[in-house]
């Protein structure tokens, strides 16, 4: 590319991932539903080089076990049950303190 392209996608997953181990703070990944707090973002592999990203909502799944996840894979920004659905390869707080608020 020549020039900056500010659009953010899946293509850019791996430069944010960057970007909030230098800035935020890095958590570990985790099997544990409760270990996933309302504000964090969580990065997957999709296989096939497909990286992609989303943020821990404060709602749960219909048999509240598993905090949604808030992302866009094709038709908009939707709450979904999907935190294990594919390989985390990261989680992170953003801001350090996890003031960041989520609502929708």
């Amino acid at each position: 590319m020549r020039n900056t392209d500010r659009n953010i996608d899946h293509r850019r997953v791996p430069n944010l991932m960057t970007f909030f181990t230098r800035h935020g703070t890095v958590k570990p990944t985790s099997q544990h539903p409760d270990d996933y707090l309302p504000g964090d973002l969580v990065c997957w592999d999709l296989g096939r080089g497909m990286t992609h990203i989303g943020i821990v909502s404060g709602h749960r799944s219909r048999d509240g076990k598993r905090p949604l996840i808030v992302h866009h894979i094709g038709s908009g920004p939707v709450p979904a049950d999907c935190l294990f659905d594919f390989t985390i390869i990261g989680q992170y707080r953003y801001p350090k303190d996890g003031t960041f608020p989520v609502t929708f």
